[in-house]
Order: C-alpha cells, then sequence, then structure tokens
C-alpha cells in the first residue's frame, strides 16, 4: 500500500500570521519546524501501520519548507515550485489513499485562519459548479480523478463542515481553533501530534473496510467562474484558451476534468501575480 501526504501550513498548529508564512518572516522558521514534525510524525504512524510507502508534498509557498534530512526511510518528499496540479502532483502514479494537513477554509469564510482559496493575492473565490471552493475540495477532485479517495483531513475548525458536506467517510482532526483572520486557539504541538495519530490510525482502518471513497465532480464538464480582487488580472486571464468573460472580475470556463480545472486555476494564479509585478516595475 502506498499513501500520498499533501502538507499545508495555515491549517497547522501554532501558525496564525503572515510572518510564520513567508520566507521573509520573522518568525518563518517555526513553520518549518512544525511542518517537519508533523510531516515525520504521520509518515512514521504510516510506516507503522503497515504503508510501504510514504509520500509527501510539501505544498505551500515556495514549497521548501520541509527539511529533506528528518525524513524517515520509506518517505518520498516532493519538494518545489511550480510544478503540475500543485498541492498534489504525482497522485496518478497509484496510491491507496491520500491525507491532507495543514489545509484550510476557501476565501470568504468568515472568521477563518488566513482564508484563501490558491493564491490569497489573486483570487476573492473559486466556485466550482456553484460551490463556493477550497484549496481541499479541488485537490480531492484531482485525486478522484485517478480513484484515489482522500482519507483525512487535518486543519482548523471552520474547514471541517466544508469536509464533512462532500465526503462525509473521511476523519477529520482538527488542529486549532479559528477566532479570526489572524488569530486562533492552539493547543501544545505534541497534543496535537498524538490527535494526528489516532486519526490516521482511524483513516487506515476505514480505507482497510473499504468505507472511504474517491471524490467525484457532481457533472462533467465542470463549470469553474474565478473571481479576481483586481480587474486586470481578469483582462488578462480572459485570453486562456476555453474561458469567457463575465463581468469585471470574473471568468467563467468549462473544464472536461478536475486536472484541467485546476491547471486553469494555475495559469490564472500565475497571470495574475505577473501583471501585480508589473505594475510594481
Amino acid at each position: 500500500m502506498r499513501i500520498y501526504v499533501s502538507i499545508d501550513a495555515e491549517g497547522l498548529p501554532g501558525i496564525v500570521s503572515v510572518s510564520q508564512v513567508v520566507e521573509s518572516g520573522k518568525h518563518f522558521d517555526e513553520l518549518r519546524k512544525i511542518m517537519t514534525r508533523i510531516a515525520r510524525q504521520c509518515a512514521e504512524t504510516l510506516k507503522e501501520l503497515g504503508v510501504e510507502e510514504v509520500w509527501i508534498a510539501d505544498s505551500h509557498g515556495s514549497m521548501l519548507n520541509i527539511d529533506y534530512l528528518e525524513m524517515p526511510r520509506g518517505t518520498v518528499l516532493i519538494r518545489g515550485f511550480p510544478r503540475p496540479v500543485c498541492m498534489v502532483v504525482g497522485i496518478d502514479r497509484g496510491f491507496a489513499g491520500a491525507v491532507f494537513i495543514g489545509y484550510h477554509s476557501a476565501a470568504g469564510v468568515a472568521r477563518s485562519i488566513m482564508d484563501h482559496t490558491m493564491s490569497g493575492r489573486a483570487f476573492h473565490e473559486i466556485r466550482v459548479c456553484g460551490r463556493r471552493a477550497s484549496e481541499f475540495y479541488i485537490n480531492a477532485l484531482v485525486a478522484g480523478q485517478f480513484n484515489v479517495p482522500v482519507i483525512l483531513v487535518a486543519g482548523d475548525d471552520k474547514l471541517r463542515q466544508d469536509v464533512e458536506e462532500v465526503a462525509p467517510w473521511i476523519t477529520y482532526v482538527q488542529m486549532k481553533e479559528s477566532l479570526t483572520r489572524f488569530s486562533a486557539i492552539t493547543r501544545p504541538l505534541d497534543e496535537v501530534l498524538e490527535e494526528l495519530r489516532e486519526g490516521v490510525q482511524l483513516a487506515i482502518e476505514k480505507l482497510r473496510r473499504g468505507e472511504c471513497k474517491p471524490l467525484k465532480p457532481p457533472r462533467q464538464p465542470l463549470d469553474l467562474e474565478i473571481v479576481f480582487r483586481r480587474s486586470e488580472y481578469a483582462d488578462l486571464a480572459q485570453s486562456i484558451p476555453g474561458v469567457e468573460r463575465v463581468d469585471a472580475y470574473t471568468i467563467r470556463a468549462k473544464p472536461s476534468t478536475p486536472v484541467e480545472l485546476a491547471n486553469i486555476v494555475e495559469v490564472a494564479s500565475m497571470i495574475a501575480i505577473a501583471a501585480e509585478a508589473l505594475q510594481r516595475a
């Protein structure tokens, strides 16, 4: 059995500030230490449960957060950016299940820690088939395209409802309680690690009992709407093949698969970031 693990930052315990999640931040080293400990704990737990190989995708920012030197034997680490389908690259290589750790709510969820979807700088909101989409939802659909079920999600309390609405079979581990966009209640890391260990054990048991299912979109082709934060981003993104301009801030597309959807989102985010850089030049 092989298990895929994608680890983001904003939903991790102890993480509440921009200074922790950007490389130039004075508290960034805290993130690296926390993410590395969690990655190692998850990998070791999965190996103890009989998983032959664990793939871990470092899935935040420049995607160079996890300390490679701390990874246990039998662990494959995916690092660096840019890369195809970003947070779940390689999910098409054959896995029994996927684990998402450190995930957070979609852009626009009230009182949720650093809420955003894929790019807080680029997007105000992303909707998939009329549903406000989180990174969890988009990545779970991509995994589902290759018949890989998400078996566990770990993040803040506000993400739980999103997960339970679309995939009630997923084991959810709450790593902190969001108070506002930049504040949260968080418990000692050792306690959170123990709960993660118990959650992974339960998720593997449910997977072996056949209780976990790949997440599939409600219809195909999918309906994708991207609402940008600035109208010039949409001015440029409307040139993406298959994209229709809806209004000053919104584009629409009908991707045939979740992977195609994820690629459109990725290209749109890169266009927005490039446009912002040009304005500053």
